[in-house]
């Protein structure tokens, strides 16, 4: 078999339309939204958003020939969806789906400097994306499938998820190895009141790779906890409040619904990783690694590198690019974390998902050259510093 792309992304795909707030302050941004207020901005990056777009075109300038599967409408902002991929590489917009029933879903990302993003987001045609949208010829050909953010697609949550079950049923009979990314759903909408728990029961047994963040996989499993910490974050983050006794317990869980590689996106805090046992990893697609014994039963926590952030903007999705880069090129664990964390940093080097995003080679570099980490101490029992790899290891 030859392959034609050694991965597929598909699921949510917008167009992010982000002023530039550089010069507005901290209380500009509190008033924003207040009635009968003007505030000047910059001009706005038009960028496509979404996993499709941010995880894929990632791939795509980490060095990994990817093909992208999203469904925009037939209009202007579909247009330039379109455009936008194609800006990149022309074979990259050729597994996108026009619908002409349907509008392109948008996005306006309000993005200050130092500030957590606020996103006033149109799902569009991500509200029709079904299970046969999915190219499975092409994604029997890939090593990878990854799908991103159901939780704002209408059809993948509705029903018990049973159109996304049916994504990764498909996609695993395949022989591809699976990968999921999550999104937090506005808690008062249908998304928000979907049964996770259940959802995530019945599609974790066909997924390899799970990705969400912190805040993710907190408010679908343990929405008390989720509120609990939220509340005593105090805006710092709830990554802040996350303990290592927490992330065990998170990992463990989300292996025992199904997963073989969990990761766990924790924001300024860097990324914490679980794997399964050798016998379960042994399951793994054709993306799955050679080196078994290097992989399984593996539980780290990498911190983040340093940088200035200029916007957050597509940094969770940037994180899975660098993860899968490394996974696809054969790398260890310890070097997988590493890249993603470090894709990660480029990403939010820039207000957009994309272009702050390196070269394979440039990013690695950066690395090599003793690129500083953000500091990370861990007083728990188990755990114990891996002073060559910059990260913290329990088995």
């Amino acid at each position: 078999m030859s392959e034609t792309y050694a991965a597929v992304v598909a699921g949510h795909v917008c167009l992010d339309i982000i002023p530039d707030l550089g010069g507005q302050s901290r209380p500009a941004f509190d008033t924003l939204f207040l009635p009968g207020h003007l505030i000047e901005v910059g001009r706005a990056t038009l960028s496509t958003g979404g996993p499709v777009s941010n995880t894929g075109l990632a791939l795509d300038k980490l060095g990994i020939r990817t093909q992208l599967m999203g469904k925009v409408g037939d209009d202007l902002f579909g247009q330039a969806v379109r455009q936008l991929v194609a800006s990149h590489d022309p074979h990259l917009a050729d597994g996108m789906i026009v619908d002409d029933r349907s509008s392109t879903s948008y996005s306006v990302i309000i993005s200050p400097p130092g500030v957590d993003r606020v996103i006033l987001h149109c799902p569009g045609a991500n509200d029709t994306f079904s299970a046969d949208d999915v190219r499975y010829d092409r994604v029997a050909e890939a090593r990878l499938f990854h799908f991103g953010y159901p939780p704002i697609m209408k059809r993948m949550y509705e029903n018990g998820g049973a159109q996304l079950v049916e994504v990764y049923r498909r996609a695993r009979q395949t022989g591809v190895t699976t990968s999921l990314d999550m999104a937090v759903p506005d808690p008062s909408s249908a998304a928000g009141r979907a049964d996770w728990a259940g959802i995530l029961r019945s599609t974790l047994p066909y997924v390899d790779i799970f990705f969400p963040s912190i805040e993710e996989i907190l408010y679908m499993l343990r929405r008390e906890e989720f509120e609990r910490l939220k509340s005593t974050a105090k805006g710092a983050g709830l990554s802040s409040q996350v303990t290592p006794e927490l992330l065990s317990a998170l990992g463990e869980q989300l292996l025992d619904l199904g997963a073989k590689i969990v990761g766990l996106k924790l924001g300024d805090r860097g990324l914490y990783l679980r794997t399964a046992s050798r016998a379960a990893m042994e399951t793994l697609g054709r993306a799955g690694p050679s080196n078994l014994e290097a992989w399984a039963d593996r539980e780290m926590w990498t911190p983040c590198f340093q940088v200035e952030v200029v916007g957050t903007t597509g940094s969770g999705d940037a994180t899975i690019a660098g993860f899968a880069s490394a996974l696809l090129r054969g790398f260890s664990p310890e070097a997988a974390v590493t890249a993603a964390v470090a894709a990660g940093a480029c990403n939010v080097e820039a207000a957009d998902a994309l272009s702050g995003i390196r070269s394979w080679e440039e990013t690695m570099q950066r690395v090599a050259n003793g690129w500083p980490r953000r500091p990370l101490t861990l007083d728990s029992p188990g755990w114990r510093l891996d002073a060559d790899h910059h990260l913290w290891l329990r088995r």
